[in-house]
């Protein structure tokens, strides 16, 4: 039975192996349960541009690395088009397990949206991730990640193209700039006739959010 939270798992820790280690016995939610493993972030612990997605997906499942998959490789092909390098950056997920249902013939494993609950007992891991990088720029990838740091109302459309901050100050000893823009995966679900579209988005969105950065490099 899950403990509702990740809170008692998360060790008192600034090492990201360490925080990686222990996430892997990590019961906070039920997912866990169906999941292959937890995939935790990934990147470099100076980076001064931190993404945040929703969760990882099947191949991010089987593998155990995040943004290997289909919205993986559309956002480096975004991040490459941008100039940002990945090597610089930490990447992760709001939630550190797979959520999915099965499709029609009850093989292919379909993405399932976390509930607001699985958000919010994952916060934790998302919490001592923010506090081992301390990114000077924090990108927010969807809505679901957006909520999970910026509150269950905040709407994503309504503030992309904004410099934002976290609203709970008091939980963090650094400030960072937050910036959101949609996730990768919904450029790939959107119409064959909008992607264009939203890809350009998705990459001006990244050169903004490495700009903020660009006076301190």
């Amino acid at each position: 039975m899950a403990a509702h939270t990740a809170a008692e798992f998360v060790p008192d820790s600034l090492k990201l192996d360490e925080l990686a280690h222990a996430a892997h016995d990590c019961k906070g939610c039920d997912l866990y349960l169906d999941a292959t493993q937890t995939v935790f972030g990934a990147g470099s612990v100076e980076a001064d541009l931190m993404l945040v997605g929703e969760q990882p997906g099947d191949q991010e499942d089987k593998s155990g690395a995040p943004f290997v998959g289909p919205a993986g490789r559309l956002l480096d092909k975004a991040l490459a088009a941008a100039g940002v390098d990945r090597d610089r950056l930490y990447v992760t997920n709001a939630v550190k397990h797979f959520k999915f249902t099965f499709g029609e013939r009850g093989k292919r494993r379909i993405h399932k949206t976390p509930s607001r609950t699985e958000v919010v007992s994952c916060r934790p891991w998302l919490l001592a991730e923010l506090d081992a990088v301390r990114p000077g720029v924090l990108m927010l990838l969807g809505a679901t990640a957006a909520q999970s740091l910026m509150g269950s109302t905040f709407r994503l459309t309504a503030h992309r193209g904004e410099v934002l901050r976290l609203p709970d100050a008091e939980e963090f000893k650094f400030d960072p700039a937050v910036v959101v823009t949609a996730h990768p995966s919904s450029v790939l679900r959107g119409r064959p006739a909008d992607r264009d579209k939203a890809f350009d988005a998705l990459v001006s969105d990244l050169r903004f959010a490495d700009g903020l950065l660009a006076g301190g490099r």
